[in-house]
């Protein structure tokens, strides 16, 4: 008699190796949707990018609590600049599979961050209308860096702007720079 294999199931798989499970083709299909549904309950693109904001802290309240759970025995950063890397690689990679190209602080706000990604897979299968031109979808990705960022303890507010690709502008609260600060003394 052959012994039983316990059944596993995608969400017992660590994340690191679910990569590349999720085609393109299927992903743009769904974000299409996404998209589309939000769209039929606004009237403008703000309140459009808001809806796709929203969507993506739902999302972005899942992510971080599966990733630190399962992955990190619930350790999460506690340092600033420790998150905003986690944010450009680890969490890029698992969402994209690739890193985002860039992570800069703002030169005349120490509150302010960006994280630039060239060629956004969220807006690269959405063709915009004419009069809905200011559309970037990317604001949904926005909403997951919020989410992902606030519950672990660094409030901010996350936008996405049109600039050298797709540019998202992380503005801290100012006791986030003042106690990470003093992280650092320490």
């Amino acid at each position: 008699m052959s012994a039983l294999r316990p059944r596993t199931n995608i969400l017992d798989k660590p994340l690191s190796r679910g990569k590349n499970e999720v085609s393109q083709g299927i992903f743009a299909l769904l974000f299409s949707e996404i998209v589309q549904y939000c769209q039929s309950r606004s009237y403008t693109v703000p309140d459009l990018q808001t809806k796709l904001h929203d969507m993506g802290q739902d999302v972005g309240a899942r992510i971080i609590d599966l990733y630190f759970v399962r992955e990190r025995n619930s350790k999460r950063e506690t340092k600033l600049t420790q998150m905003l890397l986690f944010i450009k690689t680890t969490l890029w990679k698992n969402l994209f599979g690739k890193e985002a190209e860039k992570l800069e602080h703002a030169n005349d706000d120490e509150r302010t961050y960006y994280i630039i990604e060239k060629e956004s897979i969220v807006n690269t299968f959405i063709s915009v209308p004419k009069d809905k031109g200011s559309l970037n979808c990317a604001s949904f990705v926005a909403g997951i860096v919020e989410a992902v960022l606030t519950h672990c303890g660094f409030p901010c507010k996350v936008s996405a702007h049109w600039h050298k690709g797709t540019t998202y502008m992380v503005k801290f609260e100012d006791y986030v720079i003042t106690r990470d600060k003093q992280l650092e003394d320490k």
